[in-house]
């Protein structure tokens, strides 16, 4: 399609790309699927730290197949989007049940697994086996769309079409793994979202972008829509000893199976509410301003509401989601970046959970 498209890449690669990521220097299958779950949304500065961490706790499929949800979740607090924590831990449990413990190395059996599409897939095969696939991350999107000037969403079904056309079209028969490789470097750190140094760029020449002098408007952005926003109340709640009452959220959606503070309706009394729901007679302590996270689809305002423990009736010993969390022993349970703040923030506050 264009002679010398993968050669200039390569050659760049090979005179300027990285080469020195901890999953490039034991580019196994499982270190690869691990990195490419990671680096989903997800800048490579902020993941080297988390990649480390985490294939040291969990060196091989089988050692994480057999970890507990909550220790999985755990050493991936912080990271976000932790549907792919989920994820990664449910087909690491299919890899060791349904195929021996052995990573598949087939295009079909590996987009099967939950959490991996079609780029994961011909990402972990490319860097990892030898094999030739086009892969089609963000990265790759955005070099492909200003090359060619590409007009449209990439997320939108043609123009996604178009892309994943493109880059079968320009997968090199040799070294296919350095080409694969240099291409997401390419976009990562050249052809860059904004500001792209087009005068580095080994595809400056050829590039319809930037001929036009319009790099920067391709690819299109996502069309505008409407986020809604939700309001709940959190309630930090503290016994005597000074432990904090932690939910665990439902196994699927927002912070699934994370633990988090007990929620209240925004219009519904913090006391009343914990009293009928969770068998507490508590105290308020404080109602706190407002704090806004926000989500891919909606943002969350949170009404932080410290409330005290008075007495309990007995009946939060017998669900097993809930738990009475000790910062100063903290067990190893996965906490959302917002609620790890807040905790750290009421273990600040002593003289708020001492009974008077």
């Amino acid at each position: 399609m264009i002679p010398d498209f993968a050669d200039r890449v390569i050659a760049w690669h090979d005179r300027a790309g990285r080469k020195d990521l901890p999953w490039q220097t034991r580019a196994t299958p499982y270190r690869v699927w691990v990195s490419e779950i990671m680096l989903q949304q997800t800048q490579v500065g902020t993941v080297i730290g988390y990649f480390e961490r985490f294939t040291t706790r969990f060196p091989d499929l089988r050692s994480l197949a057999d970890a507990s949800l909550d220790e999985v979740l755990h050493r991936w607090s912080g990271l976000g989007y932790y549907a792919r924590a989920r994820n990664l831990h449910r087909a690491a449990r299919v890899i060791r049940d349904e195929f021996g413990g052995v990573f598949p190395e087939d295009l079909t059996s590996l987009q099967a697994l939950p959490g991996i599409g079609r780029s994961t897939a011909g990402a972990i095969l490319t860097l990892a086996c030898g094999q030739s696939h086009p892969i089609l991350d963000g990265n790759v999107k955005r070099v492909l769309a200003r090359f060619l000037a590409v007009e449209g969403w990439p997320g939108s079904s043609p123009v996604l079409k178009r892309l994943w056309s493109l880059a079968e079209g320009l997968v090199p028969a040799t070294r296919t793994s350095v080409y694969t490789q240099g291409m997401m470097d390419l976009g990562a750190t050249v052809c860059t979202p904004a500001r792209p140094a087009c005068p580095k760029c080994p595809l400056s020449v050829g590039c319809l972008a930037y001929r036009q002098g319009r790099a920067s408007a391709y690819p299109a952005p996502r069309p505008p829509r409407s986020t809604p926003v939700r309001r709940i109340q959190v309630l930090i709640l503290a016994d005597e000893r000074g432990k904090l009452l932690l939910h665990q959220r439902p196994p699927s959606g927002v912070w699934g199976g994370l633990w988090s503070f007990p929620e209240c309706p925004e219009s519904e009394s913090p006391t009343d509410w914990a009293e009928r729901t969770l068998g507490l007679f508590v105290e308020l302590v404080e109602i706190q301003p407002a704090r806004r996270h926000t989500f891919s689809h909606f943002r969350l305002d949170m009404i932080p509401v410290r409330l005290r423990v008075s007495a309990h009736q007995g009946q939060v010993a017998d669900r097993p989601d809930l738990a009475w969390y000790d910062a100063g022993a903290p067990p190893s349970l996965g906490l959302a970046a917002p609620v790890a703040a807040m905790i750290r923030e009421a273990e600040a506050h002593p003289e708020a959970r001492s009974l008077p």
